[in-house]
């Protein structure tokens, strides 16, 4: 996984700057509406799903786990595009699970590739932030769409700059690794 990661670098980066602009956007815009956020979030899972499953692609062992990660963000980005009517609730379930999936697959590979590079706590910090960000969005469901935007927007920018910082990282590692 970690020669599949250092060769597709700049698709990690891609996905932390990704997140950025869209958490910049959110924040900027506060009292974005259900609908509009719906849209946001939609165009920025699509554009996600597609990067990890673009990673994915490559020879390794461990592709399996991005092109999971890769087909949900699709499909949660397709539904929230398709039916931008959904409610907040529904809207913070979808978020929710994409959220602790990818938290607890990032938080694995972490794991996984602990003794392989170094500092992989930013891929540790990546997945802890989205697992939190999950279950904070189960447990209060109801904090209306301000607050909404701005947990999320929060996350999305934290969470780009944690993949920003792996994926220069992982630059270094490229041709080292085999």
């Amino acid at each position: 996984m970690l020669e599949l990661l250092s060769r597709r670098w700049h698709l990690v980066v891609l996905r932390g700057v990704v997140a950025v602009v869209f958490g910049v956007i959110a924040i900027a815009w506060p009292e974005i509406t259900v609908l509009a956020l719906a849209m946001l979030w939609g165009v920025y899972t699509l554009l996600d799903g597609i990067t990890s499953i673009a990673m994915g692609m490559g020879a390794g062992t461990d592709r399996g786990y991005l092109i999971f990660l890769g087909v949900l963000g699709i499909a949660a980005g397709i539904v929230a595009l398709l039916w931008p009517q959904i409610t907040v609730i529904v809207l913070l379930v979808v978020i929710a699970a994409w959220a602790i999936f990818a938290g607890v697959g990032q938080l694995a590979a972490a794991i996984r590739l602990r003794k392989v590079i170094r500092n992989e706590w930013f891929l540790a910090l990546s997945g802890a932030i989205a697992l939190v960000l999950g279950i904070l969005l189960i447990v209060q469901p109801t904090e209306g769409a301000i607050a909404l935007v701005i947990a999320i927007a929060t996350f999305a920018v934290v969470w780009g700059v944690v993949l920003i910082v792996l994926g220069l990282r992982l630059r270094k590692l490229r041709g080292r690794v085999t």
